[in-house]
C-alpha cells in the first residue's frame, strides 16, 4: 500500500471531520492519484477543530488541506498537486502535449466552472440549513448548477472518460461531483452519474477512500455528555 510513514512524498490531512465531510476532504484527490500510480506517501495529520499551527501557513496560505511535498516541490491546492503528479507519470496525464493540456483544461474546468456552482447548494443544505432565506435562494442556485452540469454532460456525451482514457481530469471531476452525494441533482444527468460510479469503482479510489476514512474512525471524538 502506498501509505508509508517513511516515504519522502508527504500529504497533509485532517485527523477527523464531521460525518457530512467524511470521504470528501480534498486530500482524497491526492491520495487517489498516488494510489493510481502506486507511489508511497506519508500523511501528516492536522486538527480541523483547532487553529492551524502558524508555521503551516507557510505551506498552505489558507490553512487548508492538502499540502504536499516531495523531493522536487512543496505545493498547495489539490489541482496543482495533481498536475505535478501527472507530469511525473503518464498513467495520470498523457505525455502528448495536446492531450496533456486538454486534460489540464478539464481539471481546471472542474475547479473553476463546476465546483463553484455546487458550493452555494452545500451552504444552504448544511451550513445555513433552516435559515429563512434559503428556500428562496435554492431555485436560483439549482438553476445555475444545472446549467453547468448540462454543459459537462454534453461535453462527456457517451464517452467513458473526458478524453480517450482516464486522467487526472476525470479524477478531479469525480471528486467534485461526489459533493452532491445524497441528493438527486445528478439524476438528470445519467452520464455524469455513471462517470462518478466508474471513478468510485476503481481500486485505487477504493484504497484511497478507505485510508482516509480509517483515520477518521481511529480519531472519532468521545461523545459529549448530555
Amino acid at each position: 500500500m502506498p501509505v508509508d510513514s517513511t516515504a519522502t512524498a508527504e500529504v497533509t490531512a485532517f485527523r477527523w471531520v464531521p460525518d457530512f465531510a467524511q470521504g470528501l476532504v480534498r486530500d482524497l484527490r491526492v491520495r487517489w492519484a498516488l494510489e493510481e500510480i502506486g507511489r508511497p506517501y506519508s500523511v501528516r495529520l492536522l486538527d480541523a477543530t483547532k487553529p492551524r499551527p502558524e508555521e503551516y501557513f507557510c505551506e498552505q496560505p489558507f490553512g487548508q488541506v492538502p499540502a504536499f511535498r516531495d523531493d522536487q516541490v512543496q505545493l498547495f491546492e489539490s489541482g496543482a498537486i495533481l498536475i505535478h503528479l501527472g507530469s511525473q507519470d503518464e498513467r495520470l496525464l498523457p505525455t502528448d502535449q495536446a492531450q496533456k493540456m486538454r486534460a489540464i483544461a478539464w481539471l481546471i474546468a472542474s475547479l473553476n466552472s463546476v465546483e463553484p456552482a455546487i458550493f452555494p447548494l452545500l451552504m444552504i443544505n448544511i451550513f445555513n440549513k433552516g435559515e429563512p432565506w434559503t428556500e428562496d435562494a435554492r431555485p436560483k442556485f439549482l438553476e445555475r448548477l444545472h446549467s453547468r452540469l448540462k454543459c459537462m454532460s454534453e461535453a462527456l456525451g457517451d464517452k467513458e472518460w473526458l478524453e480517450d482514457r482516464f486522467t487526472i481530469a476525470d479524477l478531479m471531476l469525480v471528486t467534485v461531483l461526489r459533493q452532491l452525494r445524497g441528493g438527486r441533482v445528478l439524476d438528470d444527468f445519467p452520464n455524469l452519474k455513471a462517470l462518478v460510479a466508474r471513478g468510485e469503482a476503481r481500486p485505487a479510489f477504493q484504497r484511497a477512500l478507505a485510508d482516509q476514512l480509517s483515520v477518521f474512525a481511529e480519531n472519532q471524538p468521545e461523545p459529549q455528555p448530555a
